[in-house]
């Protein structure tokens, strides 16, 4: 079939790229029997192809993730996809070699923390896949003004208390389904919840100090709404081993909880400043420091109109109200300095400062707000 029998049936050419339209005018463009020797089979049934379903389904090779559609743009669009924070790994990545230490002194055992992931995930879905038995403690950021969670699984839950009780290494822990847990265990898995955030707040502190307060404990996910469920949340998960036992413990924070901080969070390492260089900075104060400028001593002003100002000729004289005594302005071109009164030293006129410099109003961090603020795109 040629390219004119295409137009004509309103086809697509091969050469076009397979999308769900040009698959939809096709298909539509096609007769609805077809004639085949000399018998017409009414509602016969095309078979598609293997790049007609993966286009449908949205698996085709080539495409971006962007591009995505059919099946697979219904299954993407359920996903969370938010920038990513450097600094945020960094910090973690400080909290588990900090919480590695301390619970090796807390349990007098070895203990061993990796950090498994930090994903983005909506915080309706996460609360519902958490698996019962589990402790879910809520924590409030003091200087953020919001809350966070923690999360420890049944499994750390009772290789925790087996170990705090004396239990036998190299065996995991016996789980006890069924009933609440006691006010002893509580308060053992309190003391390590707060442990954790100690060490968190330890973590922070170089880039954000912040104290984190634990609100209350709760077993049932339901009563921990910290957040609305299509909100989306930074999901931490902590892994924990203790020679042949231990679980997970996961840290939520929601994006509104880290929103005071997100901007140190996107630098890619402590105290970035993008575009600017210190060397050049102090080498650029040095040499204003050592400039000379050129000072102007005003005796006096006055304003009249400009038809006066023309007709002036030689020998006019333009009074002054000013006095031999009266304080005179010292300007640095538009910018005035001082003030002072004329005077004579040997055969020369002198200017004694009688006020102090006028500094500039101006701050370094005054000045450093209004070029990031300028600079920042609209």
């Amino acid at each position: 079939m040629t390219d004119n029998d295409l137009e004509q049936t309103g086809a697509t050419p091969k050469d076009e790229p397979l999308t769900p339209e040009n698959m939809a005018a096709e298909w539509a463009a096609m007769p609805e029997g077809i004639e085949e020797e000399g018998e017409v089979e009414g509602g016969t049934d095309r078979l598609m192809s293997q790049d007609e379903i993966d286009t449908m389904l949205g698996f085709s090779a080539g495409d971006d993730k962007d591009s995505r559609n059919g099946i697979q743009a219904i299954v993407d669009s359920g996903s969370v996809s938010y920038e990513r924070l450097p600094m945020l790994e960094i910090i973690f990545e400080r909290m588990v070699r900090l919480l590695s230490t301390s619970l090796r002194n807390f349990f007098t055992d070895n203990v061993e923390v990796s950090l498994e992931s930090i994903r983005s995930v909506r915080f309706g879905d996460y609360i519902n896949s958490i698996s019962l038995p589990a402790m879910l403690s809520v924590f409030k950021a003091e200087e953020w003004d919001n809350f966070g969670l923690v999360t420890i699984e049944s499994a750390l839950i009772y290789s925790v208390l087996d170990t705090m009780l004396g239990g036998k290494r190299g065996q995991p822990a016996a789980r006890v389904d069924g009933r609440p847990f006691t006010s002893i265990e509580l308060n053992l898995l309190k003391r390590v919840i707060g442990l954790v955030l100690s060490d968190a707040e330890a973590a922070f502190g170089p880039l954000s100090p912040v104290t984190f307060k634990v609100d209350r404990v709760e077993s049932n996910p339901r009563f921990v709404s910290i957040s609305r469920p299509a909100n989306a949340a930074i999901r931490v998960e902590l892994r924990f081993d203790m020679e042949g036992r231990g679980g997970s413990l996961h840290i939520l924070l929601p994006y509104a909880t880290i929103e005071p901080i997100r901007e140190l969070l996107l630098e890619s390492f402590m105290g970035e400043k993008l575009g600017r260089d210190p060397i050049w900075e102090n080498h650029l104060a040095t040499e204003v420091w050592q400039t000379d400028v050129a000072v102007k001593c005003v005796l006096h002003e006055t304003r009249m109109p400009l038809k006066r100002v023309m007709k002036l000729e030689i020998g006019d004289t333009l009074m002054f109200d000013a006095r031999p005594d009266s304080v005179v302005a010292l300007r640095c071109g538009d910018f005035m300095v001082s003030e002072g009164r004329i005077g004579r030293v040997d055969d020369k006129i002198a200017v004694q400062v009688v006020s102090p410099l006028r500094r500039s109003k101006t701050t370094i961090a005054a000045f450093d707000s209004i070029t990031s603020h300028l600079g920042s795109p609209a």
